[in-house]
């Protein structure tokens, strides 16, 4: 659908302030969030991989899960192991803390004996905390960041870089998906997630595998009550949230699939999205923030156009 010249005006102004990474002067009529997006292109979105989605089926609902095999790739690869195994079915959320995290695996905890075995998975895996920034396609945040040299997205997926070391990791951001350790850093292979609830606790970046992040029904697992025990696990079995599945898109008939596409974290449509989140001109707002935060910015998601539409 073409643009209204004062939508099309606007929205250059703003791709042109992002990609300059400088303050932005106010064009003769800014874009809101929701009109960056209503003006976006259909090469602005992109489908999840369906090798790369986990769904976590659990009695209100399915919640789906994006893998980062470019930041965790044996992790993701056990996790897919322990899909097609079915590891998963079954077994329950385990942990609610409140403002930290959701997790979900075996609720026989340290019990090695009544554990269940994980199939063709692997039980011993590297940890990944970090892999190398090159060959990465990073896109900066114009703002700095107190908890990394730079921070962006990398294919929908919050991330950090270190430009002296070298190193890129994925952010502890609301929604991450992480692998649960022990004491040993490589004590985590998968059989163990859990994802961030709470406000941003970056303090596990670069100290813990992240896997993924929920790109829908996150509110499935963060209104869950919070447990009464150590770290916020249920002491009363009966509060455990059951695993009805855990299937890949990919192992799922595709009309069974979830029907979505997520923005493109790439485009100067994302760098417009991140102007508008920085510098809100809704008219609510009296006075624009000039920053934005990494772990601020949810990339939007929304229902695959049908194609007469």
């Amino acid at each position: 659908m073409p643009l209204r010249p004062a939508l099309a005006a606007s929205l250059l102004a703003l791709v042109a302030a992002a990609c300059a990474h400088s303050p932005v002067a106010a064009p003769a009529r800014a874009l809101t969030t929701q009109e960056v997006i209503d003006a976006s292109a259909p090469s602005d979105w992109r489908q999840l991989d369906p090798g790369h989605t986990l769904y976590l089926q659990l009695p209100s609902g399915m919640v789906v899960i994006e893998l980062a095999p470019q930041f965790a790739p044996e992790h993701v690869a056990n996790i897919q192991a322990l899909a097609r195994g079915h590891y998963f079915d079954g077994l329950s959320v385990n942990r609610s803390q409140d403002n930290f995290v959701v997790q979900w695996g075996d609720p026989a905890g340290d019990e090695l004996a009544l554990r269940r075995p994980l199939g063709e998975a692997r039980e011993k895996l590297p940890a990944e905390f970090s892999r190398p920034a090159q060959g990465l396609a990073f896109h900066a945040l114009p703002d700095p960041d107190g908890w990394a040299p730079q921070v962006g997205f990398v294919d929908g997926f919050a991330a950090a870089r270190d430009p002296k070391t070298g190193k890129a990791w994925l952010t502890h951001c609301y929604g991450a998906v992480g692998a649960g350790r022990a004491m040993a850093a490589d004590s985590s292979n998968g059989s163990e997630l859990y994802v961030v609830i709470g406000q941003s606790p970056r303090q596990l970046d670069l100290n813990i595998t992240t896997v993924g992040r929920v790109v829908v029904g996150m509110e499935r697992l963060s209104v869950l009550p919070r447990g009464g025990g150590p770290l916020g696990f249920y002491t009363d079995a009966g509060q455990r949230v059951p695993i009805l599945a855990a299937r890949l898109a990919s192992d799922v008939p595709e009309e069974a699939r979830a029907r979505i596409e997520v923005m493109r974290t790439d485009t100067a449509t994302w760098d417009a999205y991140v102007e508008s989140r920085r510098n809100r001109r809704d008219e609510w707002y009296v006075h624009p923030a000039g920053h934005v935060d990494v772990c601020s910015l949810s990339v939007p998601v929304r229902p695959i156009p049908s194609p007469q539409g």
